[in-house]
């Protein structure tokens, strides 16, 4: 496969050439480096959350917007279909990347952590990329700085000039998209976290609610996280049967269904992830599984209706 790293590259060229349209602010480092404001000082927006998504997946995801329902409210729903799972969300799209610096706090995700390959995703789907340019989305309520750049440039093996940096705040529109469209790469991750070889995964969509902007960052991680785990939809192709790792996938599975992520999180130390409400696995040549359901009237009351 061509380098992931390239075809997002590709990707931040076309934000970067309709910036003023996708209300995204791009900044030039003394790197070199180059940072893309997609919401943080930057108003961003739905189509600049849709881009920030696909640059998370290198390109090797189609994803749309659709309206949908949430208790009987129209809410703009994200969708993400991809062939390519084990690469485009395990070792792309995945938040693998914690940048914990005395004065910068995020979390990297995006192509950049296939030119390092140090998690286990890398060795079970057997993909490394290489190349000299690398883009690291990047969920912070700061902008990245020379340090980070300088960070990221180290660890790929690239120059500083070479790095993008997308950046974006959950509590942000962009943000709130990308969130959404995380839905089919959780069910994958804990289908690996369960033991199931993620090359047996042909083809994932997933579906989940643009979760209501909330500026303060404690906020806009529990509505996004309650839009995966009580909005969330997944169907995967398989070739592989395995109904107690294919039951692991839901929401329902884990002890704190039915309780909002607000609550969740202070219980955990703001350390516990969503999974989708719902999903549908098809083995080929095989039966099809249905597990889950999803949560309205909780959707509603984390989004304040």
């Amino acid at each position: 496969m061509e380098s992931i790293n390239r075809m997002a590259v590709e990707l931040v060229d076309e934000a970067l050439d309709f910036a003023d349209e996708l209300n995204v602010a791009p900044y030039e480092l003394d790197s070199g480096a180059t940072v893309l404001d997609f919401g943080v000082d930057a108003d961003g927006g739905i189509e600049a959350g849709v881009l920030l998504a696909e640059i998370q997946t290198a390109g090797l995801s189609t994803i749309t917007t659709r309206m949908g329902r949430v208790d009987g409210a129209p809410v703009p729903h994200v969708e993400l279909s991809t062939d390519h799972p084990g690469i485009a969300l395990l070792c792309s799209q995945k938040a693998g990347w914690e940048l914990d610096f005395d004065v910068f706090d995020g979390l990297g995700s995006g192509p950049a952590r296939a030119l390092v390959g140090r998690e286990s995703e890398f060795e079970a789907v057997g993909y490394y990329d290489e190349f000299d340019l690398t883009v690291l989305a990047v969920e912070s309520i700061e902008l990245p700085d020379d340090q980070i750049a300088a960070h990221v440039a180290d660890l790929a093996g690239v120059e500083e000039s070479g790095v993008f940096l997308p950046t974006f705040a959950l509590g942000s529109i962009a943000g709130s998209v990308a969130a959404g469209a995380r839905a089919p790469e959780m069910a994958v991750w804990q289908l690996f976290e369960a033991g199931y070889d993620p090359n047996d995964v042909l083809s994932v969509s997933g579906t989940a609610p643009v979760a209501p902007v909330g500026y303060d960052e404690s906020e806009a991680m529990a509505r996004t996280n309650d839009a995966l785990a009580y909005g969330g939809e997944v169907h995967l192709t398989v070739t592989g049967d395995d109904a107690d790792a294919f039951e692991s996938i839901t929401s329902a599975a884990g002890e704190e269904f039915g309780r909002p992520f607000a609550d969740i999180f202070g219980a955990h130390d703001w350390d516990f992830e969503a999974l989708p409400a719902s999903a549908t696995v098809d083995v080929v040549d095989g039966p099809t599984y249905r597990f889950g359901e999803r949560n309205e009237a909780l959707l509603a009351e984390s989004f304040g209706f």
